[in-house]
């Protein structure tokens, strides 16, 4: 939803938006809710091969304006990849857009070559082929550009899609399983637009500070969507793509909702809450029973991110709109067929790294500089004092080794932290772990002047020469230093 402020900065014509984002009680969507299309690839046995397109395209995001956008394998974010555990996928990457680029598979683990990231670059009208086998269990991933200092734009612009893993314990528990019916992707990103309709990225200082908030949702590419639930149990699996927001998430009529998986896979049990803190990278999915024929609506209700900005004067100032209720999409239930899925209690067991392995402990401090290298682009934000440089390996890990990070964000703003090629364990944190924290995660949220424990154990990949990345998933904050390299040997 957009905010009265942002409305007239952004400068849209309230006449010629849809109905739905105008500001009025007893809301009614209109847009309907678009499910990406599928991708299960081409299937030879436990091989599964991939043509992915990267590609721009001119989207009808408002009536009447085409917002230029890029895509994989269509105009505007990406196909759904969907895959088991166990299989050999092979995927080869055709970059048709006039900008090198990257796809990166976040949350998979994967040979250091494989991963996609700034060292698997894709010039334009090039293709790369790359090769993995699927070692993990049922998850939410998903794929992004991952281009050195050009990440957050192109994301922004739409190279983004949901990658999801089935595994034979999963489907035996009685899920919704029927992609686009019961089981839908929800890909949530916030956007600003000029009048005719571009995209409008960063538009002054804060923007890179703080990183890129929109005052538009999108969901799936579409604002403020209506899904017409078609059974009365949905698993919705929440991806947060947006490059700095952390959402909220609650629905408008305070209805409980089950938990039953965080960024790595399914917990070891559901959780029943009534809101969900979502920050950038994250995922999880969750089953909502709308039974009773309703009409709710998710929304992100702004809550005062833990920050020491408050006494910042000006600057708390210029964040302006940052701190706006907006609404995420409505489920129409007026006409469902009974689910024969439920929600169970118990999902699936973990194997949890043991502390009583771990061989090394390591220390990231996350750092934002202030004064002119803030203000004016320069590279301001660091870990361990030291911006990020692709030339340099900031740590080396043993593969199969089990270790602790403590991660210590000393700035004056939050971080989700995101470590590729594993999925962790938080151990520790002010507050204590809970909610989807309890499961395995690629990314955690760091409030500032805390200090948050992870434990996790690397995968038997062994690359020496090539590096995975370890960075604040701030996207703009990752394009301007915040990230260092680690090998596995």
């Amino acid at each position: 939803m957009i905010s009265r402020r942002s409305f007239i900065k952004t400068g849209l014509v309230l006449a010629a938006l849809p109905k739905q984002i105008a500001w009025a009680s007893g809301k009614v969507f209109r847009n309907t809710f678009k499910v990406p299309k599928l991708e299960l690839g081409k299937r030879v046995g436990k091989d599964v091969y991939f043509d992915l397109s990267i590609q721009s395209g001119k989207s009808a995001i408002f009536p009447n304006k085409i917002t230029p956008t890029l895509g994989i394998n269509q105009g505007f974010l990406g196909v759904t990849l969907r895959a088991n555990k166990g299989d050999k996928v092979h995927i080869s990457v055709r970059n048709t857009i006039d900008q090198t680029t990257t796809l990166h598979w976040h949350g998979m683990k994967l040979p250091a070559k494989a991963d996609g990231g700034p060292h698997q670059p894709i010039a334009p009208n090039q293709t790369w082929k790359t090769q993995f086998d699927i070692i993990q269990d049922a998850a939410t991933l998903w794929y992004h550009s991952h281009q050195l200092h050009k990440t957050a734009e192109q994301v922004y612009q739409g190279l983004a899609g949901m990658f999801i893993i089935d595994d034979e314990k999963s489907k035996a528990l009685n899920l919704p399983f029927e992609y686009g019916i019961d089981d839908l992707p929800v890909i949530i990103q916030d956007k600003d637009f000029s009048y005719n309709g571009h995209f409008r990225y960063l538009s002054g200082m804060m923007d890179g500070m703080m990183g890129k908030k929109g005052s538009t949702v999108l969901v799936n590419g579409v604002v403020n969507p209506v899904l017409k639930a078609k059974k009365s149990l949905l698993r919705l699996r929440l991806l947060n793509g947006s490059n700095a927001r952390t959402y909220h998430l609650n629905f408008n009529d305070n209805r409980v909702f089950a938990i039953i998986g965080s960024d790595g896979g399914l917990l070891e049990h559901s959780i029943k809450v009534n809101m969900v803190r979502l920050a950038p990278a994250e995922r999880i999915e969750i089953l909502v029973d709308v039974s009773d024929g309703g009409h709710p609506i998710l929304q992100h209700t702004a809550v005062q991110e833990s920050s020491s900005m408050g006494g910042m004067g000006m600057m708390g100032g210029m964040m302006g709109n940052n701190h706006q209720d907006m609404d995420i999409f409505q489920i129409d239930a007026s006409n469902t067929l009974k689910s024969t899925s439920s929600i169970p209690k118990n999902l699936v067991n973990h194997n949890n790294p043991q502390q009583s392995a771990v061989s090394k402990q390591r220390k990231l401090v996350l750092q934002m500089q202030m004064g002119p290298r803030m203000m004016f682009g320069g590279n301001a934000f660091s870990i361990n004092s030291k911006t990020m440089n692709i030339n340099r390996i900031d740590e080396v890990v043993k593969a199969g080794s089990t270790e602790i990070w403590h991660l210590e964000n000393t700035s004056m703003m939050a971080h989700p932290l995101h470590i590729h090629n594993v999925q962790f364990k938080v151990i520790t944190r002010k507050g204590g772990v809970k909610g989807h924290e309890l499961g395995f995660k690629d990314v955690v949220l760091i409030h500032p002047r805390e200090r948050v424990s992870v434990i996790m154990e690397f995968p038997e990949f062994r690359d020496a020469k090539t590096p995975y990345m370890y960075h604040c998933h701030i996207l703009e904050h990752e394009d301007r230093g915040m990230m260092g390299q680690f090998v596995v040997v």
